[in-house]
């Protein structure tokens, strides 16, 4: 059985690896991930799938400000496991995901993915028609959700990042990676 959860600081190590078999190492070249560098992704809104104490999937959001005065979430990576994937747990991620999102009070979604995967939960080029990334980006890939109607309406210019600065990224994943050795010693004693 698969356990959606929030993200811990041990899942870092996991996730890392993860994320290293879905898209490999060009991934910390894209523009996107110039926008999260450094900053720590939203409250709440970062989540795992684990399966028998394995993470299989992961998801998190981003805070950005859409043009000059328009707070919204930038979604990714989204991330299954190579082995499941086709199987419907990205689906429950971006469902679980874009349901806290709105909960929380979210507004607006945007993220760069394939359109007609996004679309079904919503996506459309259009919402983001009127907005550009700091840096290369695929257009037609340019994608954004309404979780509030409008809230996309005539947005335009830049997204830049707003989200809070990560104040330790290094001591986290270092801790992460060392609190993991400590678990698999226990695990293997």
């Amino acid at each position: 059985m698969i356990q959606l959860r929030d993200e811990t600081a041990f899942d870092v190590p996991a996730r890392e690896s993860l994320l290293d078999a879905c898209f490999g190492t060009s991934r910390f070249a894209k523009t996107s991930q110039r926008l999260r560098e450094g900053r720590l992704p939203a409250q709440g809104l970062s989540l795992t799938a684990e399966s028998q104490g394995r993470l299989v999937g992961t998801v998190r959001l981003w805070h950005v400000c859409a043009g000059a005065d328009r707070p919204a979430l930038l979604l990714g990576p989204l991330a299954v496991d190579p082995a499941l994937q086709g199987e419907g747990l990205g689906g429950r991620l971006m469902r679980a995901a874009l349901a806290r999102s709105a909960a929380l009070g979210h507004a607006a979604v945007l993220l760069v993915g394939d359109a007609p995967y996004y679309a079904r939960f919503g996506f459309e080029r259009e919402l983001a028609g009127g907005l550009t990334m700091p840096g290369p980006f695929e257009r037609e890939r340019f994608l954004g959700l309404e979780l509030a109607t409008g809230a996309l309406k005539g947005a335009e210019g830049v997204l830049r990042a707003t989200g809070a600065l990560d104040a330790a990224p290094l001591f986290a994943a270092e801790a992460a990676v060392e609190a993991g050795r400590i678990a698999a010693r226990r695990q293997a004693a």
